[in-house]
């Protein structure tokens, strides 16, 4: 393995001026971070039931004292509140798990036993959250689970805390905002697998921890590696004000769809005077556009969803927690942070608004934008897992689109042609690389980095552009406060140096691919038709769901798969008779004929489905990102 540098010149002056500027006085955060503890869990390593390691919040140890030149000393505090972990008492029945996971679950206590809201991401986590809150409040039953939203971290680890049996007859009610089930699995599906290789670079999941290393990715530590889960919500929350009660406990819901999730709500407890805000006010600047991929959020919509929440419940909260980081205590300083917030999403918004419309793009847009000093230094609005930087860039592409309008940039050419080409026009590899060593030294990283990826593109195999573009991005990542930022830049000099180091989380796992509709079950093999191989290939199936009574007819042709539920003329090719519960085999890959009888799927001719398996192009979940 290759060894780290230290950090530059110019980085470690960076660092020393944003000690200088930035309120690294102003200590509450660590009060806050700290107030309530009940116990922490030592050690706090947690094991898959083989053994396997899936968390371990001990690796952080090393995040004490000053920062050194080689992490950002403003991610490096954020890191170090992260890396508290334990129960803590939100207030008397409210209680939260933290550093368990790369996000907290909270349990709020009944009359018979517990609530669950946001059971992590794993299972493994989860259940080790679980048992360390009965450890310490007594050996409760869990009588409710609720997911604030569609994101993996929030409900993966539903089956370390219940199971679908207790779901199922009625013993535990699980809550979640209308569409839940629809965005989690398109999203972890459609694109899932592009989506969860980018998520290895963004969270630094593999990374080795340490100072020349991974050390917190903003919103949490890092991702846990464990079994992810789903199971269907049984109650949907589906307007602001609805109430409901959940073993005696008062829950009042604010609807905030298409902010920080396109399915997302917020959790009223009015006994407690408690509010919690899921994601949409954390004690970071939040993704507008995370750098692993989406759809992009509407800042608009949630800044005014945060107005909304100052009018409903501004007057009485005493309490503020969150599905990550650490609560806010006190109604005037949950006002003003509530406010921040807001401001800070809405000026986003605004600002880039203001500037496209008088013709920048959205590079310039992020070049250009400086925030209020208000914002500047709130230590909650820091961009320390969204970026100023490529938030705005998110928000032009959300009102404009990839394309900025020159038309030079219409029609590009890709990396590869692109970056023969320049390196022809600069003289060739060897001449780019050595006038790079220049730019390194002067410290204009952000120009190394452009003209070697050039290099590295046309001569994947230029030992010292290679070199030279690692240690560009090594020093790139120590300056990063965005704890995404460092972890990209830390994992591409590693792909550089070492090779690829495969993708710790796959999102679309079982359970998540078992909750598909027919519809989308069917959408999601067809993105994975190989449209060139099909060209000549025609065919129809249908699918009978007896549980259903229902029948589609799949049709392949012209290089596309399309499906329909209305009633078809003539016979298909083959008939696939099942039910719902067994049909996401297909998606799972389960197109042999044993694997089919063994699920319970008959059909009458299995060479048809062979040939359909047969243009199927899955994606590769280790695809290359800094190398072609």
């Amino acid at each position: 393995m290759s060894q780290p540098r230290p950090a530059s010149p110019t980085v470690a002056r960076q660092q020393q001026e944003l000690r200088e500027r930035l309120p690294f006085d102003d200590t509450q955060d660590f009060d806050d971070a700290t107030r309530g503890l009940v116990a922490r869990r030592e050690p706090n390593a947690i094991s898959a039931d083989d053994g396997t390691p899936v968390w371990d919040n001990d690796t952080y140890s090393f995040l004490e004292g000053d920062a050194p030149d080689t992490v950002n000393p403003s991610l490096w505090r954020q890191s170090r509140l992260l890396s508290e972990q334990g129960l803590f008492e939100v207030v008397p029945g409210i209680y939260q798990v933290r550093g368990f996971d790369i996000s907290n679950v909270t349990f709020i206590e009944g009359d018979r036993g517990v609530i669950v809201l946001d059971p992590l991401l794993t299972r493994e986590t989860a259940a080790a959250a679980l048992a360390f809150y009965r450890e310490h409040r007594g050996d409760r039953p869990v009588t409710g689970v609720i997911y604030t939203h569609s994101h993996v971290d929030h409900f993966g680890g539903v089956k370390g805390v219940t199971s679908q049996a207790d779901v199922d007859a009625g013993r535990v009610p699980v809550i979640a905002p209308e569409g839940f089930t629809q965005h989690v699995v398109s999203e972890s599906v459609y694109a899932g697998t592009a989506m969860a290789r980018r998520s290895g670079y963004m969270y630094g999941a593999t990374l080795d921890r340490g100072p020349y290393g991974q050390v917190g990715a903003g919103l949490g530590q890092t991702t846990a590696t464990g079994e992810i889960t789903l199971i269907t919500p049984t109650l949907d929350i589906t307007a602001t004000g609805q109430v409901e009660t959940v073993d005696g406990v008062r829950l009042h819901f604010q609807m905030a769809p298409d902010s920080e999730a396109p399915s997302e709500m917020l959790v009223h407890l009015p006994d407690h005077k408690a509010l919690c805000t899921a994601e949409d006010a954390t004690h970071t600047l939040h993704n507008i556009l995370t750098i692993r991929g989406a759809v992009v959020r509407d800042p608009h919509a949630w800044a005014g969803y945060l107005t909304e929440t100052i009018d409903l419940v501004g007057h009485e909260v005493e309490v503020v927690f969150a599905s990550h980081h650490w609560p806010t205590w006190g109604n005037e300083r949950i006002v003003e942070f509530l406010s921040l917030q807001r401001d800070l999403y809405a000026y986003l918004h605004d600002q880039t608004l203001r500037l496209l419309n008088q013709g920048l793009t959205g590079i310039e847009i992020a070049e250009t934008i400086t925030l209020p000093p208000a914002l500047e230094n709130a230590w909650h609005a820091r961009g320390y897992y969204g970026s100023v930087s490529h938030n705005v860039k998110a928000i032009y592409q959300r009102y404009m689109g990839w394309y900025d309008g020159n038309p030079a940039h219409l029609w590009q050419h890709p990396p590869v042609e692109a970056g023969r080409r320049y390196v022809q026009f600069m003289g060739g590899a060897d001449a780019v690389v050595e006038k790079s060593r220049a730019s390194f030294d002067a410290g204009d990283f952000r120009w190394v980095a452009e003209v070697l990826n050039h290099v590295v593109f046309a001569e994947p195999d230029h030992r010292g552009a290679r070199e030279l573009l690692a240690d560009t991005y090594e020093q790139l990542g120590y300056g990063s406060e965005n704890g995404t930022w460092r972890s990209a830049y830390l994992s591409g000099a590693t792909e550089l140096r070492d090779g690829g180091f495969g993708t710790p989380v796959v999102s679309a796992s079982s359970d998540v691919v078992a909750q598909l509709t027919p519809s989308m079950l069917f959408d999601a093999i067809a993105i994975q038709v190989d449209g060139p191989r099909a060209w000549d290939e025609a065919l129809t199936i249908d699918v009978v769901l007896t549980d259903l009574n229902a029948r589609y007819r799949l049709r392949l042709a012209n290089g596309v798969l399309t499906h329909t539920s209305a009633p078809q003329k003539g016979a298909a090719d083959t008939v696939i008779t099942t039910t719902q519960r067994a049909l996401p085999t297909l998606a799972l890959g389960g197109f042999a004929p044993d694997r089919l009888a063994d699920a319970g799927i008959e059909i009458t001719d299995p060479t048809v489905l062979a040939r359909l398996a047969a243009v199927l192009d899955p994606g590769d979940p280790d695809f290359a990102i800094v190398t072609p």
